[in-house]
This record gives structure tokens, sequence and C-alpha cells, in this order.
């Protein structure tokens, strides 16, 4: 074989690992997964090995060995964070036991073939420890490292069975070790991907239950709020009733106060009919994506905190500095949810304050809808505000630290919006950035 193509297939070679390193690290960077970084680390190295295996450059045997090294380490921790259920099987009879240790032995067997054949320890790691993934999980169905063992399983026993290593070496082509490095890559980028499509519903699924907890976080608050809400129309409807009966039995009773009576009881079933909407919408568990109006998310979630708002007596504006039916397209609820999370976090600071006030306001633009919550509580202390969107981080002792942090991820991943706060003269300003339906 000519110079020439010996170089080319290198080239190709260090090509496959410098795409798989930086498709790794971008990933890592998005996701925060460890198994990306151990995988990138060992390509890092795996790369700096077959740069000094390929003799096309004079680096010292030492430094081929210890990038060895660490890519085997790096492909341990790898293969134990990529790894799925259980590492050791439960054994509950002697059927059992021999049915695992011959599990075992085929695994032993197996990644012993592949370091024989392949001759690079880091890639036989993981196969054996992925391996071990599968026949101990069996039940599981874990697919992205389904894959990944499958691939290398039938490659390998294709080559053993045509003894094609032999063949391969006598022909004189291109060195195994660099089809095995190209190979890996692919098969690696496959599993990867329905790896990330895991992780991408796992999250999701994760976010909804998130989502759902944090409104049953405050429920004692928020069945107090219910209480509140329905005793002083139920006392005005029980005043209508004793105006009705006291007329009745003084035979002065006509028809036009009984009318009037009538409507202004209906009046107050109204109110309490939509509370409960208003509540009932709230803990939704889940809802299709609508045109709806800003006006009425603002609605519902003043109406769930009023109990609140009245008993520390905070005055709440509301202002549109726009078309008041002013629309955007999502899920209501959700965007009730984010209000109710910022107003609850400033009634929590006004409690103590004299002149507790909260405004809102709503402005747009040709294709966003700005809504602004401010109040003058004092504002956030300059460190904090940095991280108040992080999870779990809350300055309050018996806080969730989960509040804004939904309201972060509802803002910009369902409403594809932003959401800013900052410091102003009197306290804390929330700006919410969502575009408008058309």
């Amino acid at each position: 074989m000519s110079d020439i193509n010996t170089i080319l297939f290198y080239g190709i070679t260090f090509g496959i690992l410098i795409m798989t390193v930086v498709y790794t690290f971008v990933r890592y960077l998005y996701s925060k997964e460890i198994f990306y970084i151990s995988y990138c680390f060992m390509q890092v190295f795996s790369l700096l090995y077959i740069v000094t295996y390929s003799k096309l450059f004079e680096i010292s045997f030492f430094v081929q060995e210890l990038a060895l090294v660490i890519a085997s380490l790096s492909a341990v921790l790898f293969a134990i964070t990529y790894y799925e259920g259980k590492f050791l099987p439960k054994i509950t009879n002697y059927k059992e036991l021999i049915i695992n240790t011959l599990l075992l032995n085929v695994v032993i067997l197996t990644a012993f073939y592949h370091y024989v054949l392949f001759e690079y320890l880091p890639y036989t790691i993981i196969y054996a420890i992925l391996f071990i993934s599968i026949i101990f999980n069996l039940k599981q169905g874990f697919k992205p490292t389904l894959i990944y063992v499958i691939g290398w399983s039938v490659f390998c026993i294709l080559l053993f069975i045509f003894d094609f290593k032999n063949f391969y070496n006598q022909r004189g082509y291109f060195d195994l070790v660099l089809l095995v490095f190209a190979i890996e890559a692919m098969l690696f980028t496959i599993s990867i991907a329905y790896k990330y499509n895991d992780l991408k519903v796992q999250n999701k699924n994760f976010e909804k239950l998130v989502l759902q907890q944090s409104k049953f976080v405050k429920s004692g608050e928020m069945i107090a709020n219910i209480t509140h809400q329905f005793r002083q129309p139920l006392n005005n409807i029980s005043y209508i009733l004793m105006n009705l009966k006291k007329r009745f039995e003084n035979k002065n009773l006509d028809e036009s106060y009984f009318d009037k009576k009538v409507f202004q009881a209906n009046e107050q079933l109204n109110f309490l009919s939509k509370t409960i909407d208003d509540f009932k919408e709230f803990y939704t568990v889940s809802k299709e994506k609508e045109i709806f109006s800003v006006k009425d998310a603002i609605l519902n979630a003043t109406t769930i905190l009023s109990a609140d708002l009245k008993t520390y007596n905070i005055e709440l504006e509301t202002k549109f500095e726009t078309f008041e039916e002013v629309k955007i397209f999502g899920v209501k609820s959700e965007l009730s949810q984010v209000l109710i999370a910022i107003i609850s976090n400033s009634i929590d600071v006004l409690k103590s304050k004299k002149n507790p006030k909260i405004k809102i306001e709503v402005f747009s633009s040709s294709a966003e809808v700005i809504i602004k919550l401010a109040d003058n509580g004092g504002g956030i202390k300059a460190k904090n505000l940095k991280k108040i969107f992080e999870p779990y981080f809350s300055t309050k002792e018996e806080g969730t630290g989960i509040g804004l942090y939904l309201s972060k991820m509802i803002i910009e991943e369902s409403f594809g919006g932003k959401i800013l706060v900052e410091n102003k003269k009197e306290g804390v300003l929330f700006s919410l950035f969502i575009e408008k339906a058309l």
C-alpha cells in the first residue's frame, strides 16, 4: 500500500475522531451529562493514541501508553455513567445463579475476542460493561445500549465466522485498528441519538411532574384562598334570602324587588362559579395550546391570590398600555402559574412593608407582548439576583426554590419568550416577553 493511501486513511480516521470529540463536547454543554464529557475525553486520548500509533509523527512510545491508560480510565467512567439498569443481577435460586454465571462467561469470552480482534482496550472496556447492562437487565429494553452492544456483537461474530482478520491482514489492507475507530464512532453516534431522545422525553416528563407538584406545594394556602373567596358571596346570598323572607312575611314582596334580588343572587353565584373554574383550570395537569387573552390569564392569577392581597392590604394595580384583549399563543394556566409565582414572591416580601403595592403593566408591539410586574418591596440583593431562576434556590426558610425556575422554563420553552428581572428604585421588576398571536 502506498504511503499516500496510508496517510489518507489515517487522515479520515483523525477526522472521524475529531468530529466525535466536537459532537460529544457540544452535547455536554447543552445537557451537562457526565457520559458525554467522559466519552469526549476518551476520544481525545484515543486520537492522541492513534496519532502516535500511526508513526506519522515523532512522538515517544511513553506518550502512546499514557494516552491508552487515560483513554481506558475515561472509557470506564463513560461506560458506568452510560450504563442502564442494575450492575448485579438479583439471584434467588440455583437456576438463576447458573444462568447468570453462563451469561457472565459469555461476556468475558466475547470481550476477550473483541480485544484480540481489535487490540484497543478502551473500546473493549465499554463493550464489556455495556454488554453486562444488557444481559443482566433483559426485561428493561434499553434501546441506546442495545444498539451499541448488538452492533459490536454482530460485527465481532461475522469477523469470527469468516476469519476476517487473517483474510484482511493477508490482503495487506490498511490497519484494522483504523476501521475499528470508524465503526466505534458510527455506532456511538447512532446509539447516542436514541439516548438523547430518551433524555429529552425524561426531562419533559420531569418538568411536567415538577410543574404539577409546584401547584400543590401551597395547596393549603390555595384552600384558604378558596374559602376566603367563597365567604363573602355566600354571606351576600344569605342576606338576599333574608331580605326576601322578611319581605314575604310582611307581604311586601313585589315582582320588581323579587327580580332585583334574584339578579343579585345570580351575580354572586356566577362569581362563585368563575372562582371554581379559575382554580380548576389552574390545577389542570395538561392542556392543548390555544390563542388566549393575556387579560384572562392575569384575572385568573389575581383571583386566586386575591385573598392574600386583601389579608395584607396590598394594593394591586393592573394597567394596559395596549389593546386590553391582546392575545398570545400557549396554555393559559401556565401563564397564570408564572404570574402567581411572581406575585406570590412579592406578597411574601410586602407582608411587613408600609403601603405595599404591586403593579402589573401590559405593553405590546407589532411582534410581542410585554408583561411587567413591579413591587415596592425593596428589591433583591445583588448577589441573589443572578441565582433566583436556578432550581431549588430560595431566600425563604420554607421556600422550595422551584417557582421562578419553573416560570423561566415555561416562558422560554412553552411560550418561546424570555423573562428578565432587575432592581428598580422601590423594588423588583419582572419583565415577560412573549410573541404576540396574529
